[in-house]
């Protein structure tokens, strides 16, 4: 596994986001094929939960080949190309990102080190509760939970990233009251239980600014997870609801690179159902995906800030090897 290096607040990125990469530098883009390939998903620790209770570990490039599409939206044919961003949820940290970056490497004939990642916390304790797997070592493997950004050096550069960001919540037995009772979910307001003493991590968000090297185009990307409370009390903070009452919010950190970048995009599992497209339209941004991601309910957003190209699947890619379905934005620029 890649070793890390802490950067600001709890942030990580992989020792080799810091190394040169021995490659010959890709050709610059034709006008006609400059196109921003973005997805979003929320991986679930590459363990998938079967309907008899049981679950079943996926590997990375099972996971890529269930969730890299073409432009047509179909996925598995020699037109899927190489991403320049995934966005996920709920990996165990770095050392899975770096395995799970230097497979999607691998996919595509690179060396490893070409694809990177970024994550809000470098190792994150067990977080505790149950993960709905008969089989304990299963169940396990979901107990460490942190997200991600990966990104394609031979594309993109990064510039900075953000700090981390919490999430808000309500915590149980408090009064809701229109958002009164929302609190940010860290340490003290944490759950009360020993066991999930470290639970509030897993919902911690990370941003990150790029560069397109083709053009210098500026490119915002962060990715948020939301607790499992925002499905019936959206909470964003202490007494906010969030933007549009969505429980999503945006770091100030991450705020100051977005108003800095032309692209943005945010993919978030927000554990809600209901958030309208427009939501973030005051940050410029849409959001795609007209489809359920998980069972009969969509909870899993991607906001863009861009030129998307149109999708004759609905922006959703029906065969993700996860709980979640993943969402895809292909962006012109």
């Amino acid at each position: 596994m890649p070793l890390s290096l802490r950067s600001s607040g709890a942030a990580a990125v992989t020792a080799a986001a810091l190394a040169t990469t021995a490659l010959a530098p890709a050709a610059p883009a034709a006008a006609a094929d400059r196109v921003l390939r973005v997805y979003s998903n929320n991986l679930e620790n590459l363990v998938f939960n079967n309907a008899d209770g049981t679950c079943t570990r996926v590997s990375g490039p099972d996971h890529l080949r269930s969730m890299l599409v073409d432009d047509n939206g179909a996925t598995g044919t020699s037109g899927v190309q190489a991403p320049d961003l995934l966005i996920v949820q709920q990996v165990r940290g770095t050392g899975q990102a770096g395995a799970y970056a230097d497979q999607l490497s691998a996919k595509f004939g690179y060396a490893a080190g070409t694809y990177q990642a970024i994550v809000a916390w470098d190792d994150p304790e067990p977080w505790g509760g149950s993960h709905h797997c008969s089989q304990q070592d299963l169940g396990d493997l979901k107990k460490k939970q942190t997200n991600a950004i990966l990104y394609n050096t031979r594309t993109l550069s990064l510039g900075d990233t953000s700090k981390y960001w919490s999430a808000g919540w309500l915590k149980p037995g408090t009064a809701y009251d229109g958002g009164a009772g929302c609190t940010l979910y860290k340490p003290p307001s944490n759950d009360a239980s020993a066991a999930n003493t470290h639970k509030w991590k897993r919902t911690s968000a990370i941003a990150a600014r790029f560069t397109i090297k083709a053009t210098g185009t500026s490119v915002f990307a962060a990715t948020m997870h939301l607790p499992e409370q925002n499905g019936a009390n959206a909470c964003a903070g202490d007494g906010d609801t969030g933007i549009g009452g969505s429980g999503i919010h945006v770091g100030a950190d991450a705020t100051s690179l977005m108003n800095a970048s032309t692209i943005r995009v945010i993919g978030v599992d927000a554990n809600r159902a209901g958030i309208a497209p427009a939501t973030l339209s005051g940050f410029g941004m849409t959001g795609y995906g007209t489809k359920a991601t998980m069972g009969a309910k969509k909870i899993d957003y991607l906001f863009v800030k861009g030129a998307v190209r149109s999708s004759s699947v609905g922006h959703t890619v029906s065969g993700t090897r996860s709980n979640h379905l993943a969402l895809y934005g292909f962006i012109t620029y």
